[in-house]
């Protein structure tokens, strides 16, 4: 049997913009009474809405900021676990999760996968029995709590800090470690997942996908189906995307313009700020030290096509947004872009680009590249990648001969760029088959050489930075695989130049892009 819930929100400081009238509304117009909790006057508060005093499920001595964004999400998100388990008809929303239809439940848990490893909180109902719900707020008491997810490595590290007198806040460690992270974990530890809902259902339109929601007349019903209950927002990084590139509102056609007219939402009463009140404040500056304001539209491009532009046009991991590493690929390939290269991008994206048949990095390639030719290569089919410059290749990287057979019928190649699985062997083995495809003065490049998904690594293979840091220290490469050693070394006298770039985006743990260049 299923009962009515009411919403529960929380909002700390500040005026609520449109974009948090909007997803209240929604909730309110699907029939739920919905619950804004606040500690002090909040503005720009919906009719319709009941505000509350967040002090009702827990006091705020000082808030739990996390460090890197100044963000309050982990003083959010235990706030969310007590106030679940002080009630038992409440579901909780964050102020960025969009209602498509009203939230039921038979056994009260309300939760719904994010992505193929996480389960997130951003919408989260657990009944106040609930033993995951126990875990969460066990730990969640206390800010210097050292996850048992983590690496036995990273765990022994904060260990040896905390014990030292020195330990690691929780605003110090990774984002969502009190959110997604700590919710997955528990709701496997208790078995307690089985109930969480697919991806379409709360999570449709992914983090990485965010862009798509404001984009006008595009087709997301592929995205957002019948079964789909909720769209998330993704708030801070989307009102930073509005403000820096729509001017501060979407466009009317885009998804979220439409749902904003849909519930009769005037964005210019509740408009955004200019910038994040969460932010920390920059230390003053002495008199005439102060570094020039530079708007988004004076940096960009520098005067001229820029592949860092054209990447952060399109949300891409690659752009300023995360890595930079298409600040590298610029410098290396402005000089002959407009040439009729021929190249060969291995990897088209993720599980859920290739389900819904669409490839988010070629488009970046295809507009810098203006005359290139593509041979895109993935372990999954791209059945809507449609374009005259592009032929794609459905292959397995686990061992060499289906690489070598697609190898032996390529024509001599300038580019090739890695950005498949990240595992280390895949790279390794398309290195040995690719790399004598490129004409001389041609490029090899590998991404994202910190990140091998551990579940799929093969144990018996170096990691391809340190491989690489060997051939630069000793002049050899050293490899298990006697095969793949000799083929290595037989390229040492093709290989004119190498090395390691490390780019930008964690501070412990720099990512890191191996460059080779062809004699």
């Amino acid at each position: 049997m299923t009962k009515d819930y009411a919403i529960a929100q929380l909002w700390i400081g500040g005026n609520l913009t449109y974009m948090e009238q909007l997803c209240a509304v929604s909730f309110r117009d699907a029939g739920h009474h919905v619950k804004m909790y606040t500690y002090g006057e909040v503005g720009n508060i919906p009719d319709g809405i009941e505000v509350c005093d967040a002090n009702e499920i827990m006091s705020m001595d000082h808030v739990i900021a996390h460090k890197r964004t100044g963000s309050p999400a982990p003083q959010a998100d235990k706030w969310r676990y007590n106030m679940l388990a002080k009630t038992d008809d409440q579901i909780w929303a964050d102020t960025d999760a969009y209602c498509v239809k009203k939230f039921t439940s038979s056994n009260g848990h309300f939760h719904g996968w994010e992505s193929e490893h996480h389960i997130n909180n951003g919408v989260v109902g657990l009944p106040a029995d609930s033993d995951t719900l126990a875990g969460l707020i066990d730990f969640t008491s206390d800010e210097y709590a050292i996850p048992d997810w983590f690496k036995p490595e990273l765990r022994d590290e904060m260990a040896q800090k905390k014990a030292a007198g020195n330990p690691v806040h929780v605003g110090e460690q990774s984002w969502g470690v009190w959110g997604p992270q700590a919710l997955t974990h528990f709701l496997h530890k208790t078995g307690e997942h089985k109930y969480a809902m697919p991806i379409e259902a709360l999570f449709p339109i992914s983090f990485k996908k965010r862009r798509l929601m404001l984009k006008p007349n595009l087709d997301l019903s592929h995205y957002v189906t019948d079964n789909t209950l909720s769209i998330h927002f993704w708030g801070r990084r989307m009102r930073m995307r509005i403000i820096e590139r729509e001017n501060g509102e979407p466009h009317p056609d885009s998804l979220i313009g439409k749902l904003i007219k849909k519930h009769g939402i005037v964005p210019s009463d509740a408009p955004m700020p200019k910038s994040n009140p969460h932010k920390p404040k920059e230390p003053t500056m002495v008199p005439g030290t102060a570094i020039p304001v530079v708007s988004n539209a004076d940096k960009k491009g520098r005067g001229g096509v820029n592949l860092t532009d054209i990447a952060d046009e399109l949300s891409l991991d690659q752009g300023s947004q995360k890595h930079s590493f298409t600040e590298l690929y610029h410098m290396l390939l402005q000089p002959n872009r407009l040439k009729a290269l021929n190249m060969v991008l291995l990897g088209m994206g993720d599980a859920e680009d290739a389900e819904n048949g669409i490839s988010p990095t070629l488009p970046m390639w295809l507009k810098y590249l203006t005359k290139a030719k593509i041979t895109a290569i993935d372990e999954r089919a791209y059945s809507k990648v449609k374009d005259k410059r592009v032929t794609t290749i459905k292959a397995s990287f686990d061992t060499r001969p289906p690489l070598a057979a697609i190898a032996g019928k390529l024509d001599k190649v300038d580019l090739v760029l890695d950005d498949a699985s990240h595992l280390s062997h895949h790279q390794q083995n398309a290195f040995a088959e690719f790399f004598p495809t490129l004409k001389s003065g041609g490029l090899y490049i590998v991404e994202d050489l910190r990140f091998q998904p551990k579940n799929r690594e093969n144990s018996g293979y170096p990691k391809t930075a340190a491989l690489f840091q060997g051939y630069l220290r000793d002049g050899a490469f050293k490899h298990p695989d006697d095969a793949l050693q000799t083929a290595l070394n037989d390229m040492r006298q093709d290989i004119s130049g190498c090395f390691l770039h490390q780019a930008k985006w964690h501070n412990d743990k720099r990512d890191q892009v191996l460059v080779v260049h062809k004699r």
